[in-house]
């Protein structure tokens, strides 16, 4: 049996990315999603039908215990051990701060990073040796802040916290590390105004957004044995931007 990667938010954009690549490489693929339950089949069936490998897809919000457990539940129950897992869903809800309460801030944190945690905990009781787990954080939760996500982006520091800890905890079973892209050309980026892509650009040395794969690649990267020797490290995937 091959190796297992689980990626969180897998249906489509970056996750999707991740998959194909992990894909390509041999591993069996877990999908999880939680609302694009037709891009998550579509991409099971292409992942199926271009590689030699296995697709689980499983619908779970992982801003919720209850569903976190049934879904390490059942990919155990299918493969019998996780080897990757990719933490890369999240959620921003940017507004004004005299918009955001405490429904909003919740939600954006128990997505982005109390599910990340309880989702990290409980796979780690089924990897074995050499079991790595990645956290896809953002350049945001390091020092591109932006007041309409101080929520967004306190979760996605806190989840750089979270990866030092569990690296520490871990070590030198479970190696832990993150990514913290930029800007990537993704569904939650498509709705930004012309001159906004403009401006943030300008901001960046190599001058444009990322393409997910492009990410993807630095993710598998740190799972893959030519990473064995990288542990409690965040790599930054933001084509110099300033």
């Amino acid at each position: 049996m091959g190796k297992v990667v689980l990626i969180t938010g897998a249906s489509r954009g970056l996750g999707a990315a991740t998959a194909r690549i992990f894909a390509k490489n041999g591993y069996d693929v877990v999908i999880n999603y939680v609302n694009s339950d037709l891009k998550a089949r579509l991409l099971k069936e292409e992942l199926e039908g271009s590689h030699q490998i296995k697709c689980l897809t499983i619908r779970a919000d992982i801003s919720k215990q209850e569903d976190i457990k049934y879904m390490v539940d059942e990919v155990v129950k299918e493969f019998g051990t996780i080897d990757v897992l990719v933490n890369n869903a999240g959620i921003a809800m940017d507004s004004v701060i005299e918009d955001k309460n405490f429904q909003t801030f919740d939600k954006v944190l128990n997505t982005n990073l109390v599910g990340p945690f309880i989702l990290s905990r409980e796979v780690a009781k089924h990897m074995n040796q050499g079991g790595s787990i990645i956290m896809v954080s953002s350049t945001n939760g390091i020092d591109t802040n932006y007041g309409y996500s101080l929520d967004y982006d306190a979760s996605k520091a806190g989840m750089l916290s979270l990866m030092h800890n569990l690296a520490d905890i871990y070590a030198p079973k479970i190696r832990v590390n993150a990514v913290a892209p930029g800007w990537i050309n993704t569904d939650m980026n498509k709705e930004l105004d012309d001159e906004m892509i403009k401006e943030e650009c300008e901001c960046i040395a190599l001058g444009r957004f990322a393409e997910p794969s492009e990410v993807a690649n630095v993710i598998y990267f740190l799972a893959s044995p030519e990473a064995s020797y990288i542990h409690d490290t965040i790599i930054r995937v933001d084509g110099g931007l300033k």
